[in-house]
């Protein structure tokens, strides 16, 4: 997958070198390129915004810098998200979703009280939000779904076992996780996990991922529920 991040502020990606990340581009897994948005600004000292219109406190990136960005790494297969706080709140079914169905990704990096309008008419294919609160700028909104994303890409993890035994992958979150030492501080590793009966701890996982689910989200433990229910009166 093919990845271009649109920032003004390029020093916050260094960490997309690092880890998981490092080695997927080593191996051309993910393609990650960074383009500094002020690069594009026609203004003498680059500044890339400028005051709204109708008042209000803060600026707004303008849209020139940012459309001739766009456009100069857009291609036919490009898929532009644009990080904001109004847009849809991400999911682990839209990552899985964008993992499978895009090769190349826009991610758009605004600042300030946003980016003109305009630019979301005209180049935005999607909103995404990772929560219900706000941040200075979409960099690390961008970092999340990179690192969410990649984790989907195969032979990033070396193992797909492991992005489907997770949280949410199933619709529950993970079951509690031990190593050794069998016995730390005193706490002792739960015994099924060492009887070598995998059918046992595998009931053993599924009911604490439901008693965690159940008490942490709510939400998430009524949506399994329903399914399950809805799955079973079909196959009955």
């Amino acid at each position: 997958m093919k990845i271009t991040i649109l920032t003004l502020f390029p020093e916050m990606f260094e960490s997309l070198n690092a880890s998981i990340l490092k080695r997927a581009q080593e191996k051309n897994l993910i393609e990650i390129n960074i383009v500094n948005i002020r690069d594009y600004s026609l203004d003498n000292n680059k500044r890339c915004d400028d005051y709204s219109y109708g008042g209000g406190a803060g600026m707004i990136m303008t849209p020139q810098p940012l459309f001739d960005a766009i456009s100069s790494v857009k291609t036919d297969k490009s898929y532009t998200i644009y990080l904001s706080p109004r847009g849809k709140v991400l999911t682990q079914e839209k990552v899985v979703e964008l993992a499978k169905t895009q090769k190349e990704l826009i991610l758009i990096c605004g600042h300030y009280e946003g980016i003109d309008e305009r630019i979301i008419d005209l180049c935005v294919d999607e909103e995404i939000s990772i929560g219900d609160y706000v941040l200075t700028g979409g960099e690390i909104p961008a970092m999340v779904l990179i690192d969410s994303i990649s984790r989907y890409i195969p032979n990033v993890l070396g193992n797909n076992i492991t992005t489907e035994e997770e949280s949410f992958s199933n619709g529950l979150l993970e079951y509690p996780q031990y190593t050794r030492p069998q016995v730390f501080r005193g706490l002792k590793v739960p015994e099924v996990l060492t009887s070598g009966n995998h059918k046992e701890i595998n009931n053993w996982r599924l009911e604490k991922a439901l008693e965690i689910t159940k008490l942490r989200r709510p939400d998430l433990y009524k949506d399994y529920c329903k399914k399950r229910q809805n799955r079973y009166l079909f196959l009955r």
